[in-house]
């Protein structure tokens, strides 16, 4: 039911995008929602902006002056490191949003370089921060024009200009520019000749 939360302890299965594994230790943060699409909602991808702005925000209360930053598509970093990732999935009307920070130890992850808030902050404490945060977040997601989360999101990141690769499948990597996002939080990648080429589905490294 949307506004309830799941939280688990410690996962042996967990996985982030493209299937890939989540190392779930105990003592970090992994927690999932629901959300019940409605008809007048925007385009459900667009979901994945409201996701990320309500994980910086409930970090902010809970530590503060860290030096986060939101990496496309739902990556959470800190000073360049993976701090935290969210997977959103949608199965008919509603769509499961699922949240792993690494609030108290740091995994290591073969070709990612990882980070954790080493936080005495119990799973169960930050629970409700982030669940007040997404609360907020998902009233503005529906009652406002998606562009005002977008420039929201924007804020928060990678600098438009940023030198990013785009992996768009293990055969199609598109070297460029970060271009800002597209209206329902798509990719806007900035080629070399200047042309524009809108991703919506990625992996992206910086740099």
């Amino acid at each position: 039911m949307e506004g309830e939360w799941l939280l688990a302890r410690e996962q042996d299965a967990g996985r982030g995008r493209q299937g890939r594994e989540w190392v779930s230790s105990a003592g970090n943060f992994h927690g999932s929602t629901l959300v019940q699409l409605r008809a007048d909602d925007p385009p459900a991808p667009s979901l994945s902006l409201a996701a990320g702005l309500a994980l910086i925000e409930a970090v902010d209360v809970a530590i503060s002056r860290q030096a986060l930053m939101l990496k496309w598509p739902n990556d959470l970093m800190l000073a360049g490191r993976k701090l935290a990732g969210i997977l959103l999935e949608r199965s008919g009307d509603s769509v499961a949003v699922g949240f792993g920070l690494n609030l108290a130890s740091t995994p290591q992850i073969e070709g990612r370089e990882t980070a954790a808030l080493a936080s005495e902050m119990a799973p169960e404490a930050f629970a409700p921060l982030l669940a007040g945060s997404f609360a907020r977040m998902l009233q503005l997601w529906r009652g406002s024009e998606t562009s005002y989360l977008v420039r929201a999101w924007e804020q928060r990141a990678h600098p438009v200009g940023t030198a990013i690769t785009v992996h768009v499948s293990k055969d199609e990597i598109l070297n460029g520019r970060f271009g800002g996002l597209d209206r329902d939080g798509a990719l806007r990648l900035i080629r070399d000749d200047g042309s524009v080429e809108v991703v919506r589905a990625a992996d992206i490294f910086l740099g």
